[in-house]
């Protein structure tokens, strides 16, 4: 039963000793409040942060963006002069009325195609071309379909390459004629719809075809009629099995035969991280990975003659790096002479310049710190940028070292702003939108000149947002560093309630993911992936909310942390965050180790499990959203850069898998999942379910109809999930302190 004796929620201050009416009704008004505050978060976005819609001209002294002139009126295309801030019509309404009448066009969604001054426009009476220098406005045939981006127009702006179904085609954008250039059947498993790109000079498209035919098929079921629902077949590659064969083709843009890129690499074993252009229009860049991510090699493929030769290539008893998207492909400089490429080959992930031929290697960043991700480079001002925090992994900063590999790193971003730092630069890396934010601020976007880091003017304040989110962040999220010994020094935060008092206890709820993927100790708004007001509406409730990166998270701690998992993931995670939340209370007197909650989605909710079944001393109630308590039976692709296959791992599944372990289990638990999952299936947390019945476990089990792994279907569903799961908290570890 719920005890409402001797603490204030949310501001309603109850008797020593209620009757069970009261407690009930107290406990029902405490829920409809959060209610509330759960519905203006996740339905009416009041602390969704807004973004700048700013792009830059090819010029980057302007940038433009769709702005109407007044209140109320349609948009127009605009630009502001970057130094001054001089608003101009870069497209005006007259632009935008249809030739031969007064009709004016809505505009949806506007590209800059690769001609300067030329735009796509996407409206709600088809597509246009307009070239803003000459006025002129031309309606696309209706046979072209929408474009996807703007790679997708040639080099010269005058066709689009699009897929339609499984195949290529090319579409001239003055008489409409379409050129197919794959014609494999739709209903088979050939998808030339893999990463595309025209040439430098639009004579060739290269492309990656995708050959399914051998990756196993399981039936999925839609909900059509309820007595008689449909039942399709749809490709998995579950650990172990089959992936896909991938393959390089190049063809002419105006048609033909397809040039299919002998790979040195066996059929069925490989990943493609990259296809481009090499700086010209006869050289590919391929960027290959073994199946298991261990190595990874950069291809230079003469279309012409088929003759490939690696320009770079690097392997790691784990992983290389390549699988994260901060440090895959390479940059070019020097036409085409060098590259820039991040490894982590040193034991941190740094940056080289590299010959074309691989056999001159600079490295730029001699400093043991990692590098967060890549920013661009600036050859004419010969610097390179990227984005680093040595001193705290919480947080990201703007640096930049010069390409010559002379001098230290600089720090762009001034040391008096902390937070999370973002950068969008003009084209020619003088000028940039910054965008700033902490976890408990929100963002700021301003255009700042980057030679001195000056900021010209505030392009988005987020003023409506300071003012809604100020008066739920009565006290500032304490950031904290826990030392289990060792030599391991974990990141955590933790969210108090607003009418705390330290002089006494309070029951801990901790947020968890605790996998290679992710952090969720961030100093950013959106930190924490977003469950971040979640967590100030439970804190409020009477909670300490807590969350903790051990070791095998990508904080920027070299690849020795991040490896550290390699193996087994959970283990390890297991441990590490038990052994930080016990100093967490030997730190802090009001932390009640007595009373202590766990919850996690995905990778969480794996961990979560793990947490519950392996310490039930630690851990009292546990929440686990889409778990995958099996992962031998997850997909290939993720699971098997960390962990191989059961084959040649077996013993390492055996200690990752939640499930030999559900005979731990003496807390409290819930179990979340979606029966439409298409990542982590259903039938996997089921067959948890069974064991945990067999066992004759104490648990509850909610299974959102139809719903996928972000469970974001159906209307009510992100706010009846929180609800879930602030009453089973309520319930089960009730909150206030001691």
């Amino acid at each position: 039963m719920m005890r409402f004796c001797t603490f204030v929620v949310m501001g309603l201050l109850l008797c020593n000793k209620p009757s069970i009416a009261d407690e009930r009704k107290a406990r029902e008004k405490v829920l409809a409040e959060a209610e509330l505050r759960l519905k203006s978060i996740y339905e009416k976005r009041d602390f969704a942060p807004a973004t700048f819609p700013g792009k830059w001209l090819a010029d980057s002294s302007e940038y433009w963006m769709l702005e109407p002139s007044k209140p109320g009126a349609e948009p127009e295309i605009v630009k502001y002069d970057a130094k001054s801030g001089k608003r101009s019509v870069l497209i005006g309404a007259d632009q935008l009325t249809i030739p031969g009448t007064k009709d004016r066009l809505f505009v949806q969604r506007l590209l800059q195609t690769p001609v300067a001054g030329k735009f796509y426009l996407q409206t709600r009476t088809g597509n246009w071309l307009l070239d803003s220098k000459s006025g002129e406005l031309k309606k696309l045939p209706n046979e072209i379909p929408q474009a996807s981006s703007a790679t997708a127009f040639s080099p010269r702006s005058d066709r689009i390459l699009f897929h339609r179904g499984r195949n290529l085609s090319v579409g001239d954008l003055a008489s409409g004629r379409i050129t197919p250039l794959t014609s494999d059947d739709d209903r088979g498993q050939l998808d030339n719809g893999g990463e595309s790109s025209w040439s430098p000079d639009g004579r060739r498209i290269a492309y990656v075809q995708t050959d399914s035919s051998k990756v196993r098929l399981r039936p999925v079921v839609h909900p059509t009629d309820p007595s008689y629902p449909e039942v399709t077949l749809e490709r998995f590659a579950r650990v172990g099995t089959p992936i896909p064969t991938l393959r390089v083709g190049v063809v002419d843009s105006s048609g033909g035969d397809t040039r299919w890129l002998k790979l040195p690499a066996d059929p069925g074993a490989f990943y493609i991280n990259d296809v481009s252009w090499a700086g010209n229009s006869k050289e590919l860049l391929i960027e290959i990975l073994s199946r298991f991510r261990d190595n990874r090699k950069f291809l230079l493929a003469n279309v012409e003659t088929g003759e490939i030769a690696t320009a770079y290539e690097e392997s790691d008893p784990a992983w290389v790096d390549a699988s994260n998207a901060t440090n895959g492909g390479l940059e070019w400089m020097r036409d085409g002479k060098e590259f820039v490429l991040l490894s982590e080959r040193d034991g941190w992930r740094q940056a080289y310049v590299i010959s074309r031929d691989g056999k001159k290697r600079t490295l730029l960043t001699k400093d043991k710190s990692h590098i967060i991700a890549r920013g661009p480079v600036d050859e004419k001002g010969g610097w390179f940028y990227y984005f680093a925090s040595p001193k705290n992994a919480t947080q990201r900063y703007l640096y930049r070292i010069r390409l010559d590999g002379k001098g230290e790193p600089e720090r762009v971003t001034p040391a008096d702003q902390p937070g999370t730092h973002n950068y969008e630069f003009s084209p020619d890396r003088q000028w940039a939108f910054h965008t700033v934010s902490t976890f408990d601020k929100p963002p700021v976007v301003d255009l700042v000149h980057l030679s001195d880091h000056h900021s010209e003017r505030v392009l988005e304040a987020n003023a409506e947002l300071h003012k809604r989110a100020s008066p739920l962040i009565t006290k500032p999220t304490e950031f904290l560093k826990l030392d289990i010994g060792n030599g391991v020094e974990m990141d955590a935060w933790m969210i108090k309630p607003r009418d705390f008092d330290e002089k006494k206890k309070y029951p801990v709820f901790v947020f968890i993911y605790g996998e290679p993927h992710g952090q969720t100790v961030l100093d950013d708004w959106a930190g924490g992936q977003n469950h971040t007001m979640f967590h100030r509406m439970i804190a409020d409730l009477g909670y300490l909310v807590v969350s903790i990166d051990g070791r095998g998270t990508p904080a920027p701690k070299g690849a020795a942390w991040r490896r550290a998992v390699y193996g087994s993931l959970g283990p390890l995670s297991t441990e590490e965050q038990a052994a930080g939340l016990k100093e967490l209370g030997r730190m802090r007197s009001y932390v009640d180790l007595s009373r202590v909650g766990i919850w996690g989605w995905s990778g969480g909710g794996s961990n979560t499990l793990n947490a519950m079944f392996r310490k039930p001393d630690v851990y009292h109630v546990g929440i686990a959203v889409a778990p995958k308590p099996r992962p031998e039976l997850y997909n290939a692709w993720f699971q098997e850069i960390f962990m191989r296959t059961p084959e040649v791992n077996p013993d390492g599944y055996r200690k990752a898998a939640a499930i030999n372990f559900a005979e731990g289990l003496r807390g409290d638990l819930l179990i979340v999942h979606g029966t439409g999952e298409t990542n982590t299936h259903l039938q996997i947390t089921e067959s948890l379910v069974d064991r945990l019945i067999e066992l004759g476990k104490r648990f509850e089990y909610m299974a959102y109809p139809n719903r996928d792994h972000g469970l974001r279907e159906g209307k009510g569903t992100a706010v009846h999930l929180r609800m879930l799961m602030t009453r089973y908290l309520i319930e089960h570890l009730p909150p206030g302190p001691q």
